[in-house]
């Protein structure tokens, strides 16, 4: 009896013990590395949040919500006004002209960069994403193709001219991230399933709405990932053309309004439910509290200067639907409306509830801030800074010095509140949070911050991949006649 006792109290302790570790287990996991989660729109533009107070026709309740429960940064930038640049910098933490990533149309994103995903697994983070990549080698990149299939140098290139052979490489099934579900449109290369189970690396086709698609992958991801700490890149394609929307999200807007609106307010309500299924689960999970979400665009949407209500089924370049209200200008230029993007950043477990920042913040902010929060030394390489102390106002001051821009022959500089901009030979300087933003130029008015400015950008500039300027002003002349009229 005595024997049996001592059997019964020894279970009893083991059980208990096993139970304490688990206990500890899960404390140190709701209480230790928070999860990431980066939603990235494409050509979604200032004023499409209902939160942003711009228009009454846009409907994101969810993104609402979100920012209602965490700060809401009206001054958030991206690094370029156009998608594979803007990606770039985001993903590296760095300015993507440091390695000679200027624009589209020239390389690929260098296999020597190191991507947020690769730094937080030292940090023990499982990581995946979704959607759109675009930093994969392409048929329009003269300078990678010069250097690696020089044999095509001077013909005519389709997408498949490039083989995937010559592409995994860039992946992000190589660069870093675990679970992957990659794709634009239809074709996804993935090595999870939306049952949940991990496969072989392959190409599927999924022909539904690619906005649905790309949260269910998010969401999997989710489901996979939930008890450990996990980054997640939720990079939606969209309201980018080609527009596309179910009749569920289409009935939502019956007003009377152009199509191209319609279409694109309607792929907005699509990423907007994602967002509010997305919070869902991680609310179903009980690590909503300690997820961090970032809710940036990669740029301005692109206007094509008289938003041309064109017809749907048109698949070259052309307005999607979206707008940049207040601002001026649209995707391609390095005025507001090109560069000044939503951005929404929701931490529950330490961030304010409903404050609104006004100082300028940067998406290169989202890697220092990532590898920050990890517990990992930031990297002297990185650009950006950790935005946390500055967001719960631990930290007085602008994160930034200065923020800086190239592209094109455009060049700026955000200091303060003031910003110089120069297009080809035409030079700007605005009070960026006045009443009168860009629609005043006050550089005859301070010329002397002017050329400290201008200085100070030259200075920047000289230290890229490429340095210097271009004075002469070919691609965004017609852009800069229409938004910047002489008088």
């Amino acid at each position: 009896r005595r024997m049996k006792l001592i059997l019964n109290i020894l279970v009893i302790l083991f059980f208990l013990r096993v139970g304490i570790k688990k206990s500890n287990a899960q404390n140190i996991r709701n209480s230790d590395k928070p999860n990431i989660i980066v939603i990235f729109t494409d050509d979604h533009g200032y004023a499409d949040l209902g939160i942003q107070g711009q228009l009454d026709d846009i409907k994101t309740p969810h993104v609402d919500a979100m920012a209602e429960a965490g700060v809401r940064i009206t001054a958030g930038y991206v690094t370029a006004p156009q998608c594979t640049p803007s990606r770039a910098g985001l993903l590296t933490g760095r300015y993507q002209q440091r390695f000679g990533l200027d624009e589209n149309g020239t390389i690929p994103l260098p296999l020597d960069e190191v991507l947020i995903p690769s730094r937080l697994k030292e940090a023990g983070y499982t990581t995946g994403m979704t959607g759109k990549w675009h930093l994969e080698p392409n048929h329009i990149e003269k300078i990678w193709i010069k250097e690696n299939m020089p044999e095509l140098v001077g013909k005519k290139l389709k997408p498949k001219d490039i083989p995937f052979s010559k592409k995994l490489a860039y992946m992000p099934s190589e660069r870093g991230f675990d679970d992957c579900f990659q794709g634009e449109m239809n074709g996804y290369w993935v090595n999870y399933d939306l049952n949940g189970n991990s496969i072989e690396k392959q190409h599927i086709i999924d022909r539904r709405f690619r906005v649905d698609v790309q949260t269910e992958a998010a969401l999997t991801f989710i489901d996979r990932n939930h008890d450990k700490p996990f980054f997640f890149y939720l990079s939606y394609f969209g309201p980018h053309v080609p527009l596309e929307a179910t009749k569920k999200y289409l009935n939502r807007f019956p007003e009377e309004m152009p199509e191209r609106r319609r279409y694109a307010l309607a792929m907005l309500s699509a990423i907007d439910d994602g967002v509010g299924a997305v919070r869902s689960s991680l609310e179903k999970y009980g690590i909503l509290d300690n997820t961090i979400i970032f809710f940036i665009s990669d740029n301005g949407a692109p206007l094509k200067i008289n938003k041309e209500d064109l017809p749907i089924s048109f698949r070259g370049g052309a307005w999607d639907g979206s707008l940049n209200d207040p601002y001026i200008g649209e995707k391609g230029m390095l005025s507001e409306g090109g560069i000044r993007v939503p951005y929404i950043i929701s931490w529950p477990k330490k961030l304010p509830k409903g404050k609104i920042y006004n100082r300028p913040v940067s998406s290169l902010d989202v890697a220092a801030t990532s590898i920050a929060v990890a517990g990992l030394s930031k990297s002297k390489q990185l650009d950006g800074v950790n935005i946390i102390p500055f967001l719960e106002g631990k930290k007085n001051g602008d994160p930034h010095d200065a923020l800086y821009w190239r592209f094109w022959s455009q060049g700026a500089i955000l200091e303060g509140d003031m910003k110089y901009l120069k297009a080809g030979r035409r030079e700007f300087l605005f009070n960026i949070t006045s009443d009168e933003h860009e629609k005043r130029n006050l550089i005859d008015k301070y010329p002397e911050l002017a050329s400290k400015l201008k200085n100070k950008l030259q200075k920047w500039v000289n230290e890229l991949h490429s340095p210097g300027l271009e004075e002469k002003q070919i691609r965004e002349r017609s852009w800069y006649n229409y938004y910047f009229k002489k008088k």
